[in-house]
């Protein structure tokens, strides 16, 4: 008689892409609202505010310090909790601390919210990916594609993000009114924590599945199968090419991601545009799953991450150069198909290269180098914007990060 846990992974094997799309919500929570929303309350807020560039940087500073923090403490959370439960928890945090986010005008309790988003975020994103990845090895075939999608979900966020805020603005009282936003992106971070519900329960099985797989489960067996003994250590000398073209991403993408829509209304740009700029950005995200899907599946060595890179350095250097509106929107399109798909790409670098056991630590490893990177980037970029050059010179430093991330990464080999 077939029992219910194989009728469950036949289940999933048979509708993987409906299951990771729900799942993708968790990456919309992490990092497309809690993180890149922020892009655009920056402006509002440092003019309501007198925020200099720096200090503005710093809220993404120390929303990526929490997301460091948070990087560092998810391996022992996924020692002790399934990692369903630190979804849903994770998600249920950040939408508290977006929703905090409403209630201060004072810079120190404002970085607090970040920096606590920030741990909340790292806990989702780490969970999820790892789910995500136990359940494309149950569809070999497609499993970029099924990374992709769940980090995709960033651009739902981004997106969602762009066509709710400046409205939201537009109605909000005239005093203070970016705290209203701050409280309608916490209404939506609730909804997807509702949806997010059903994809946990879907995926309880893999977990449920692990001390015991039963003969003939093939390739899922192989992930949700854990050894009694805990597993060795990440081989981290060995990644280091990869690791460090990494953490030059965090540095080079974040400064693009927090300052190009005050970039853009610097240049003139109409509110109605910058939404179109940042909507198409998020739907970009959202598309770049089918572009690099394959080249995911058949990189095993640092080749997807370089040239990922490269093309981000270019995305993010157009806007610095030109205001021209083609050019623009070519450089919102370009990074937004590209830069989550760097991503995926370490998750994937883990999948090819590490056992099973070694995923959950290959994936924080890379959470936590990807989290330094973005420490240093947003202060250091809106340092220079406060300078002689202002934000265009700001963009150029986070390209040239972006390209040493690539020379760095050409260098890493498959284990």
């Amino acid at each position: 008689m077939e029992t219910n846990l194989t009728r469950s992974l036949q289940g999933l094997r048979a509708h993987p892409v409906g299951v990771v799309l729900a799942l993708s919500l968790g990456a919309a929570v992490s990092l497309g609202i809690t993180r890149f929303a922020y892009a655009l309350l920056l402006p509002v807020m440092r003019e309501d505010l007198g925020w200099s560039y720096t200090l503005a940087g710093a809220m993404n500073t120390f929303n990526a310090l929490g997301y460091l923090l948070g990087a560092l403490v998810a391996p022992a959370l996924l020692r002790r909790l399934a990692p369903g439960t630190l979804l849903l928890g994770g998600a249920v945090l950040a939408t508290l601390f977006m929703a905090l986010s409403g209630f201060f005008l004072e810079a120190a309790p404002l970085l607090l919210q970040r920096l606590l988003a920030g741990v909340a975020s790292a806990v989702i994103f780490i969970a999820g990916g790892l789910m995500a990845a136990r359940l494309g090895a149950l569809d070999v075939g497609r499993s970029g594609l099924l990374l992709g999608l769940y980090y995709g979900g960033v651009g739902w966020g981004i997106s969602a993000s762009a066509l709710l805020v400046p409205p939201v603005l537009a109605l909000a009282p005239a005093l203070h009114g970016w705290t209203w936003a701050w409280w309608a992106l916490a209404a939506v971070c609730a909804l997807a924590t509702v949806v997010l519900v059903w994809p946990v329960r879907a995926l309880r099985v893999l977990t449920a599945s692990a001390p015991a797989p039963a003969a003939g489960m093939g390739v899922g067996a192989k992930v949700v199968a854990g050894p009694a003994a805990p597993p060795a250590p990440v081989p981290l000398r060995a990644l280091a090419p990869a690791l460090l073209g990494y953490t030059l991403f965090g540095v080079g993408y974040i400064g693009y991601m927090t300052f190009v829509v005050a970039l853009l209304r610097e240049q003139g740009m109409a509110s109605g545009t910058v939404t179109l700029f940042y909507a198409l950005l998020g739907l970009a995200v959202v598309l770049s799953s089918r572009v690099w899907a394959g080249l995911l599946d058949r990189s095993r060595g640092g080749r997807a991450l370089a040239l990922l890179n490269g093309l981000l350095g270019v995305a993010t250097l157009l806007p610095a150069l030109t205001s021209v509106w083609p050019v623009v929107m070519a450089s919102g399109l370009l990074f937004g198909g590209v830069f989550l798909a760097v991503v995926a790409s370490t998750t994937a670098l883990v999948r090819h290269n590490l056992p099973p056991a070694q995923w959950a630590g290959g994936i924080s490893a890379f959470t936590v180098v990807f989290a330094a990177g973005q420490i240093v980037g947003p202060t250091v970029v809106g340092w220079i914007a406060d300078g002689p050059g202002g934000l265009a010179r700001g963009l150029v430093y986070s390209a040239v990060a972006l390209w040493l991330g690539a020379l760095v990464a050409a260098r890493q080999r498959p284990l």
